[in-house]
């Protein structure tokens, strides 16, 4: 299960309500490090380009909720996971079944994060993040 986190880029028109635009920032998903949204034709390849984008803009997650910068940049970085990876996972007969079937390998704090194919993961950033490209579900 994952969250999705958008950049609110417009405020709704105060005559009409039409809404807003977002840029998608990432998405969170549980084990995993954050899938850290790059748009090269934006000029957003880095954490730190996000964060330029995110002054004086509101960040909101899949269901409405208003995320503050400080939490934003906390869910990014401040990642580990919270369980041992004795088991493996369900459906799976081994952890290298696992990562090769999701593409993935061992992340950092005992998380795992996208293999790096310069397709969909174009990077690891330097803490618990992955730069992927193109669209997400």
């Amino acid at each position: 299960m994952g969250t999705n986190y958008y950049l609110e880029t417009q405020e709704p028109c105060p005559h009409c309500s039409r809404g807003y635009d977002r840029l998608h920032i990432g998405k969170s998903s549980v084990g995993w490090c954050f899938s850290l949204h790059i748009i090269p034709k934006l000029g957003i390849n880095t954490l730190d380009d996000w964060k330029k984008q995110w002054e004086g803009k509101k960040i909101f997650d899949e269901y409405e909720n208003e995320i503050s910068h400080q939490e934003m940049l906390s869910i990014i970085t401040d990642r580990k996971k919270d369980f041992p990876l004795t088991k493996v996972p369900f459906g799976y007969n081994s952890w290298n079944t696992f990562y090769r079937n999701n593409h993935a390998e061992p992340g950092p704090n005992g998380l795992v994060r996208h293999q790096i194919d310069n397709i969909h993961c174009i990077g690891h950033g330097e803490g618990t993040w992955d730069y992927i490209k193109g669209e997400f579900s």
